[in-house]
């Protein structure tokens, strides 16, 4: 039983040299080339998307295939890469490519092209230009039937595309990816790389004042000892400014962390007194009904407690900005479809500080309220 296996398998050599003994007779004296065997797509940001596409193309790279030998031989081509659908091809995770095939010559001769799944087989579909398709070859045809030649040369279009999520980056990614030109009876093959490199959007955030919020000078007596004092709200102004339209939300970082009085990702810390007090808190509250982005009609609010995977029902109901949570803003009413795309937006951030009883603080010496955050713009 042992035997069975290396006697199928040179039997297998043996018929496949006995059925083309012209195509590997001449294998040395072939050459397959290519005129261009890197495709650069080049930087790619959010500014080129179409925020009513669900995927961005990349562009159309064309490079000139030549496949060459000294006699008659079968011109079968595969490409063989990842496949991503019936037509495309794998372009790093979130990204697709298709391999068109056209103006293809046969010894100097215009010939059709057809699409086969194995040497030797009848063409399945003919025409001037064709897709490669995953697992199948393109040969040149005369009358609908297969052709062989000395000299086969061709043009090759790549058109790729990125899927949504690919333009969501922070930092700046590359992508490659590799496929073979393989023509089969020659032995001959080239390999062909592609590249896409993406960058984040610039977004500015700003806030009005320099982002800075005083509460003026307060004495013991405007606070309460024994049950915390709130104090009077306070606006600021939030611009988010993106040179394209993208989707962003908003965190808060404290600064000042472990010092709020309640432990809550929406409460941030006023720092402590002279014996280790904590002072207080304050939060950040955004009120849709005092928001406008682009040409919206209306701006709603919606937030994220899984990193952007899933989204809560967009509302109009005010909403502070938290730690963890992400809080984004659409244009759309009860949307679980989370941010919207969005180039310029402005809102009304109200800062609500509340101080500790006076009877838990130092008050021997002045005490500063001494809060400090950071606004983070996320790509989900």
């Amino acid at each position: 039983m042992k035997l069975s296996h290396p006697l199928l398998l040179i039997l297998g050599t043996l018929m496949s040299n006995a059925l083309a003994p012209q195509a590997w007779a001449f294998a040395d004296e072939c050459q397959l080339t290519l005129s261009q065997p890197v495709v650069d797509y080049g930087v790619v940001n959010r500014a080129l998307h179409n925020p009513a596409s669900q995927e961005l193309t990349l562009g159309v790279q064309r490079l000139s295939l030549n496949l060459s030998c000294s006699q008659p031989t079968d011109m079968s081509l595969f490409y063989r890469a990842i496949a991503a659908t019936a037509e495309r091809f794998r372009f790093a995770q979130y990204g697709s490519y298709a391999v068109r095939m056209s103006e293809a010559q046969l010894d100097g001769q215009a010939v059709n092209l057809g699409l086969i799944s194995a040497v030797g087989q009848a063409p399945e579909e003919t025409a001037p230009s064709l897709l490669w398709r995953p697992l199948q070859a393109l040969v040149p045809v005369r009358g609908g039937v297969a052709v062989q030649g000395q000299s086969l040369s061709a043009q090759v279009e790549l058109t790729a595309w990125a899927q949504e999520k690919a333009l969501q980056v922070r930092d700046a990614v590359v992508w490659e990816a590799t496929g073979l030109f393989d023509a089969v009876a020659m032995g001959r093959s080239r390999e062909m790389s592609l590249r896409a490199s993406f960058t984040p959007t610039a977004c500015n955030v700003q806030l009005s004042n320099g982002g800075q919020v005083y509460f003026g000078q307060l004495s013991k007596n405007d606070l309460n000892p024994d049950k915390s004092t709130r104090l009077p709200p306070k606006d600021l102004t939030l611009r988010v400014d993106c040179d394209a339209p993208t989707k962003f939300a908003l965190v808060m970082h404290d600064n000042r962390p472990g010092t709020a009085t309640v432990n809550s990702e929406i409460y941030y810390g006023l720092n402590v007194d002279n014996h280790g007090n904590k002072i207080g808190l304050y939060s950040l509250n955004v009120d849709p009904a005092n928001a406008s982005a682009d040409n919206f009609a209306r701006v709603y609010r919606t937030d994220s407690t899984t990193q952007g995977v899933a989204w809560s029902r967009s509302s109009s109901n005010p909403i502070p900005i938290a730690g963890k949570s992400y809080l984004g803003f659409t244009d759309s009413a009860a949307s679980t479809a989370g941010p919207a795309w969005i180039q310029n937006l402005t809102t009304t951030v109200t800062v609500d500080a509340v101080i500790a009883p006076t009877n838990s603080l130092d008050l021997s010496t002045a005490v500063h309220l001494d809060g400090s955050g950071t606004i983070e713009l996320l790509y989900p």
